[in-house]
């Protein structure tokens, strides 16, 4: 597809089109066209890293690879295109129910999971959990219909960095998807106006928010684990026994899905604890 941007003998007639060309020939100026591109005619895919949405994660700059997973074949269809028009964006692999997507991703050189909600044999939110524990450093995104702010906290708990509605998908969805390669948190602004419409109706009826992924003692001990404190002081920053921060830990870990000291560190940059 980028064939058709490369300079070659009619290089001068191609002038009044070359601005257009999009993020993948940013490094082709204006002022190379002519005898004084010989010495590079081949630019490499690195060359390629400054303007426009910047190179995926893959190796040389190559586009992010997504796995998609959604049980209906025609919304599967429909964001295929949505993603593979996109020149740092392509769909490897396509899953049509949770477990299917997390055999998926382990049998695919994937960086990306786009996850449906409501799936057959296991949600979008069990496999993201799945793969969070699996694979730590895939980026997963979920696209659901649902509107709801439970539905969201569910996500980010399971390891998720970006929560796109359906119904926007088209204005939203390539948004999110740079922005989970870039390491940072996408929620679309339908979504966003529920979550702050909710917080506003339970502040005024005076019910309670919904649960956070841990309690607050837990969250004390997560930040002290995170930056690198021992079980013994931890213990005697917070008067309690290591025995009892070792059970808090083990808790955590289970709650959250992790493994080890590193995942929780993660996790811990993540939602603001500790910086990185």
């Amino acid at each position: 597809m980028t064939g058709r941007h490369t300079p070659g003998p009619t290089g001068p007639t191609s002038g009044p089109t070359g601005p257009t060309s999009g993020p993948i020939s940013g490094s082709t100026s204006p002022s190379t066209a002519g005898p004084s591109s010989g010495p590079g005619p081949g630019p490499g895919p690195d060359s390629s890293a400054g303007p426009g949405p910047g190179p995926g994660p893959g190796p040389g700059g190559a586009p992010t690879r997504i796995l998609l997973a959604d049980d209906h074949a025609l919304v599967r269809g429909g964001v295929r295109l949505i993603l593979d028009a996109e020149p740092d964006l392509t769909v490897v692999a396509e899953a049509a129910d949770g477990a299917e997507a997390v055999a998926m991703a382990r049998s695919h050189a994937v960086d990306l999971a786009v996850l449906d909600i409501s799936m057959p044999r296991r949600t979008g939110l069990q496999a993201a959990r799945e793969l969070s524990r699996l694979q730590p450093e895939l980026r997963i995104l979920i696209l659901t219909m649902y509107d709801n702010e439970q539905f969201f906290f569910e996500a980010l708990k399971a390891g998720a960095s970006g929560y796109v509605l359906k119904s926007v998908a088209d204005r939203d969805l390539v948004e999110a998807c740079r922005a989970a390669v870039r390491d940072e948190p996408f929620i679309c602004p339908g979504a966003e106006k529920a979550l702050i419409r909710t917080y506003l109706d339970h502040a005024e009826q005076g019910r309670p928010l919904p649960d956070k992924a841990v309690t607050e003692r837990e969250e004390e001990i997560l930040k002290l684990v995170a930056e690198g404190h021992s079980s013994k002081e931890i213990g005697d920053l917070l008067v309690i026994s290591p025995k009892t921060v070792e059970r808090h830990r083990a808790n955590l870990l289970q709650k959250l899905g992790m493994r080890d000291r590193l995942e929780l560190t993660r996790y811990a940059i993540r939602v603001g604890l500790i910086e990185p």
